[in-house]
């Protein structure tokens, strides 16, 4: 099975190059597409560094925005979404991922953090849903990207509502030693925290709306 991985990226110098690195490990993955985000670090160059194509945005146009771009770039009709700030990352993640969707069991596959960090593990557990780790296909996205594509970090939500209506199988699995870094490890504690508030708000407006 041939796989486009699209990792959309802001602020991730010094974090992109594990998930990178594992993506172009993989015999899978034909192409590894970071998007970078209107980013006002060096996310574009470590990117490009490790192997990735890059697809610069002007502007920080959020989450949905950026799989999109991406997933306009791509060539394959797998595609693979991976957040930019994974710890633990492995080529053996990549390829669990790509074998299940392969095996046919689910129009969408789920990758949820076990055995990283005991806040991410907790937070994934409840709310598995949530996580931005996914494998589907481009007709699945092509059919969810007008509901979803404004609604940023919402989108994990929307498309698992939309997969709910349309009747689609999502296949959970779980990625033993891999977790992420907090916004507020990034960002320092009062910027992570508003950060992550604006986030919560997103997946609130995803929950509430109609698909």
């Amino acid at each position: 099975m041939k796989v486009s991985a699209v990792v959309p990226a802001f602020n991730e110098a010094g974090r992109i190059g594990i998930v990178v690195r594992a993506l172009r490990a993989s015999p899978s993955v034909t192409e590894v597409i970071v998007v970078d985000d209107g980013s006002a670090d060096e996310t574009a160059l470590e990117a490009e560094k490790y192997g990735a194509t890059v697809v610069r945005l002007s502007r920080n146009s959020g989450k949905a925005a950026a799989l999109d771009a991406g997933v306009n770039r791509a060539s394959e009709n797998v595609l693979l979404f991976l957040d930019a700030d994974l710890t633990g990352l492995a080529v053996e993640h990549v390829e669990q991922l790509v074998n299940a969707y392969a095996n046919g069991d689910g129009e969408i596959v789920i990758g949820v953090f076990r055995e990283g960090r005991k806040g991410t593990d907790f937070s994934q557990r409840v709310v598995p849903f949530l996580s931005g780790q996914r494998i589907l296909s481009r007709r699945v996205w092509e059919r969810a990207r007008g509901m979803v594509c404004d609604m940023d970090f919402g989108i994990e939500v929307a498309l698992t509502k939309l997969a709910l209506k349309e009747g689609w199988r999502q296949r959970k699995v779980t990625l033993d030693g891999v977790s992420h870094v907090r916004k507020e490890e990034k960002y320092g504690l009062y910027a992570g925290l508003s950060d992550r508030l604006s986030m919560y708000w997103d997946i609130l407006r995803s929950l509430v709306r109609k698909l």
